[in-house]
């Protein structure tokens, strides 16, 4: 599977494959970033499958690098798919998630439609 550009509530989405590269470094998220905006996304959609194990482990600072470069460059992120493991194992990790969940830019939906009431 390919990352696909999809529209949701007049916004242009990149969503992405869940077999592409791991994102594992601030570079990496430049490079999906870069991707979007080549394609006139205004939006990443990232599946769960495609973080690097690290991210999900607040004391290696790879999430806080990754989502700084997101907001940035003004581009929203929302992480797709199931991190039930991750909440279980870890409460800083649900503090990380329940904050995200109240802004605007970055988010950890179930599914897209979960992230559709979000946009516009």
């Amino acid at each position: 599977m390919t990352d696909t550009i999809t529209r949701l509530r007049d916004t242009d989405v990149l969503v992405c494959a869940a077999d592409g590269p791991k994102v594992a470094s601030d570079r990496d998220a430049v490079d999906l970033i870069g991707d979007a905006y080549g394609r006139g996304a205004a939006m990443v959609v990232l599946p769960v499958e495609r973080l690097d194990e690290r991210f999900f482990q607040l004391g290696t600072r790879v999430a806080g690098e990754v989502v700084n470069k997101f907001v940035g460059y003004q581009m929203p992120l929302a992480v797709l798919g199931d991190i039930s493991a991750h909440l279980a194992a870890s409460s800083a990790f649900r503090a990380f998630v329940h904050e995200a969940n109240r802004g605007r830019h970055f988010w950890f939906v179930d599914d897209l439609a979960d992230l559709t009431p979000r946009l516009g």
